[in-house]
């Protein structure tokens, strides 16, 4: 009786010890179905986009079936924001500038942003989770400007200069010359935008027509390159002196002095012209103005009674003479 008792406990032990064994097990596989491997990281991608284009950033290649949720979080130059979806209908948008999570025909996710400036350069750090595993993606964005450019010819002591520029691209543009030995590099200049200005000087060899000169523009916005010829905009004194036409050779300084005194005759004689002519008006309308004397006209009537009376008292006069006589 004794022994069939510990056959019993016996029993008993070992089938509660597989029971917690398989409970263990279960919760372990359980546990392992509800959790996802953890992300793998991705290595850094750098990509640029043109000024004024419409930019699309992917991050995985996973369809929305698949995927759980997806957030993009972009550290741009003046703020930080974030855009995301996941499967159960939550999303978020902080950045309100334009970008958008949209979907392409095979039904992957992508973010969109419209219309690419440069206060969209910076780093955006896509993470998406889905079935099974998950990514981490880091994408360095950059931007394409392409630069005014501009060629033309200046003074410099006696000679010459050929000046090409090509202001605020990004990256710096590259300046050659054609026609031309011995070049100068040209200096890069960055403001405060991260813009690019880089200037090109070539002295002319004496002699030497500037029309067969050109500067030749290489920029990674442009398919092509760029060729201009230095205009005579600055400088044209020396320009024409290469032609033979300088009009300052042989007058040294007294050509601009003889300049200026004739400008200045012309114009003394100007102010005299219009003093003359201001005075004439003047008397002109001052005889205008006063009326002719005309001798003073008797009056007709008044002067006859006066002549036949003095007429009467001659008559009487010459009568009583006669009587004396």
């Amino acid at each position: 009786m004794r022994d069939a008792m510990w056959i019993y406990a016996i029993f008993i032990l070992l089938w509660s010890e597989a029971w917690s064994q398989d409970a263990e097990k279960n919760q372990n596989t359980s546990a392992n179905s509800n959790t996802t491997t953890p992300f793998k990281y991705t290595v850094d991608r750098r990509t640029t986009f043109n000024l004024g284009s419409d930019a699309d950033l992917t991050c995985s290649d996973k369809t929305l079936n698949e995927t759980i949720y997806v957030i993009w979080k972009i550290d741009l130059k003046y703020k930080d924001c974030k855009i995301s979806f996941s499967n159960d209908g939550r999303s978020i948008d902080s950045c309100n500038d334009g970008k958008s999570l949209q979907n392409t025909s095979s039904d992957k996710s992508y973010l969109h942003i419209p219309n690419f400036s440069n206060d969209d350069v910076g780093i955006y750090k896509c993470e998406i989770a889905y079935r099974g595993g998950g990514e981490t993606y880091k994408i360095d964005v950059s931007i394409t400007v392409p630069p005014t450019i501009s060629a033309w010819l200046e003074r410099k002591d006696n000679m010459v200069v050929a000046v090409c520029k090509a202001e605020r691209g990004k990256p710096a543009a590259s300046i050659t010359w054609s026609h031309m030995e011995n070049l100068t590099a040209g200096e890069h200049v960055i403001d405060s935008n991260g813009f690019f200005t880089v200037e090109s000087r070539q002295e002319l060899p004496e002699g030497m027509n500037p029309e067969n000169l050109s500067c030749v523009i290489r920029h990674p916005y442009w398919r092509e390159e760029k060729i201009l010829v230095p205009e005579h905009g600055k400088g044209a004194e020396w320009i024409a002196q290469q032609k033979g036409f300088n009009l300052w050779a042989g007058y040294g300084l007294w050509l601009p002095i003889l300049i200026v005194v004739v400008i200045f005759v012309l114009l003394i004689g100007l102010l005299c012209y219009f003093a003359q002519k201001k005075l004439m008006l003047r008397q002109c309308q001052q005889s205008n103005t006063s009326p002719s004397k005309s001798p003073p006209v008797e009056d007709v009537e008044e002067v006859e009674p006066y002549a036949s009376y003095v007429q009467r008292v001659n008559s009487i006069y010459n009568s009583s003479a006669d009587l004396f006589t």
